[in-house]
C-alpha cells in the first residue's frame, strides 16, 4: 500500500529556510515520478517542482534559483529545500507520486497525472 508523508512545515520569517520531507512507502522512488505542489488559501493547487525517475528536475518560474528539490534512496524519502521564503510562499506543501514512471517534463505540474498524494504540511512565511 503507498503512503506518503509530509513533514517539516512550520512559521518562518519572510528570507527564511525549511526543508520539507516527503517519506514514501509501498513503492522506490528510483521508479517513479515525484512532485511537490503547493496551494494558498483561496488559490488554486499548482505546481513546485517535478523530478522524473530519470532524475530531470523542472522547477516552477516561481522558485527557481529559491527551492531545491532532493532525494534519498536509501531512505525513500523526497526533500524540498525552501530558502528565501517570502510571504507569498505560504501554503500547505503537498507530495505527489506517479508509480513505473521514467519521464515527466513535459506534464509535471499536472496533477491528474499523480496516482498518490501526502496529507500535506503548512508553510507560513511571516512579512
Amino acid at each position: 500500500q503507498v503512503h506518503l508523508v509530509e513533514s517539516g512545515g512550520g512559521s518562518v520569517q519572510s528570507g527564511g529556510s525549511l526543508r520539507l520531507s516527503c517519506a514514501a512507502s509501498g513503492f522506490t522512488l528510483r521508479t517513479a515520478c515525484m512532485a511537490w505542489f503547493r496551494q494558498a488559501p483561496g488559490k488554486e493547487r499548482e505546481g513546485v517542482v517535478g523530478i522524473g525517475g530519470d532524475g530531470d528536475t523542472n522547477y516552477a518560474d516561481s522558485v527557481k534559483g529559491r527551492f531545491t528539490a532532493s532525494q534519498n534512496n536509501a531512505e525513500n524519502t523526497l526533500y524540498l529545500q525552501l530558502a528565501t521564503l517570502r510571504p507569498e510562499d505560504t501554503a500547505i506543501y503537498y507530495c505527489a507520486a506517479r508509480k513505473y514512471c521514467i519521464r515527466s517534463a513535459s506534464w509535471w505540474a499536472e496533477e491528474t497525472q499523480y496516482n498518490y498524494w501526502g496529507q500535506g504540511t503548512q508553510v507560513t512565511v511571516g512579512s
